[in-house]
């Protein structure tokens, strides 16, 4: 893999982003991938601010190589989590799920690079409008909370980079070598990866979790939840509940009386497995085992270069 823009935008080595997802992206995980010449996210989606901070400090012990925060805008105490992002001279901060104008510039000041994650060509625009470093456009492969568009990763990423020149980032259905290699050629610069990561041994997700998703064959993961917020789940009992739900035509406090309390953090850090959100990509089907961060980044840069080399041929 060649130095790009993403790669001199974050002082990077390797342009694979670790996506900061809720309740996996801990400072174990993060700063192994940023170890690992990448670029790792605490996800401060499902920190107190508190744990917020702790996280922070253990990253700066653990890894010397540049890191950011993943923050959801949605976050009920985001003015709380800006002050300590500032406070603690944190340099990259991906923001998702609303608008980045209202504290991009705020971030800049501080001398912060931003990135936002999008799910159509029209807000990537809105994001170079709001003078954002970088995108990262996400197609409904992923898992999590996703966009109500419902664009596919190999839809996506050509339409976002004819609607923006700036530095891009393809995520959804990344699991591969071959995929970055895919990415590449529909003019993304880097890819962001979360369930390969979610899966890794030093994510935080609890191992019931980890086991169950790979255990997963195609088709075991579904979007749901779309009078809420479009999510991909796995299939498991909660799901059956809220899908039978949906389809006589519950509304939004019906579902969300279903879902519970806490229903992402039962599923993936405390391993309920029938009773929590299972939150997982699609690309979960393809990946049978529980490796390190380091065999992960190995495994992806060899099926880069042997594909590069074939495509060569």
């Amino acid at each position: 893999m060649s130095k790009n823009r993403i790669c001199e935008l974050f002082g990077i080595e390797l342009p694979i982003i670790q996506g900061g997802m809720v309740w996996c992206s801990g400072w174990r995980l993060a700063s192994a991938v940023s170890n690992a010449g990448g670029l790792g996210l605490l996800g401060a989606g499902s920190m107190h601010p508190e744990t917020l901070v702790d996280h922070i400090h253990k990253m700066k012990e653990a890894t010397k190589n540049p890191w950011g925060v993943n923050i959801p805008l949605m976050y009920p105490e985001i003015d709380r989590l800006m002050d300590i992002i500032v406070a603690e001279d944190v340099k990259v901060v991906f923001t998702s799920a609303g608008s980045p104008k209202k504290f991009t510039s705020r971030l800049h000041e501080a001398g912060i690079k931003v990135a936002h994650v999008v799910s159509s060509s029209k807000f990537a625009r809105k994001c170079e409008e709001a003078g954002v470093d970088a995108i990262v456009a996400e197609g409904f492969e992923a898992g999590g909370h996703n966009g109500r568009e419902e664009t596919t990763t190999l839809t996506l990423i050509p339409q976002v980079r004819q609607a923006t020149t700036l530095p891009l980032i393809a995520a959804g259905g990344i699991g591969s070598g071959q995929a970055i290699v895919a990415a590449e050629a529909l003019g993304a610069e880097g890819v962001q990866i979360g369930t390969l990561f979610a899966l890794a041994k030093e994510s935080s997700a609890s191992e019931e979790f980890k086991t169950r998703c790979t255990q997963l064959e195609e088709g075991d993961t579904m979007l749901c939840l779309k009078k809420i917020s479009p999510t991909r789940l796995v299939k498991n009992q909660l799901y059956s509940r809220l899908s039978e739900a949906e389809a006589r035509g519950a509304e939004a406090d019906e579902l969300r009386e279903i879902l519970g309390r806490a229903a992402s953090k039962r599923g993936i850090f405390e391993g309920d497995i029938e009773g929590g959100e299972i939150e997982i990509g699609q690309i979960a089907s393809a990946v049978k085992h529980i490796d390190d961060v380091a065999t992960i980044i190995a495994r992806l840069k060899a099926e880069y270069n042997e594909t590069k080399n074939r495509l060569a041929r």
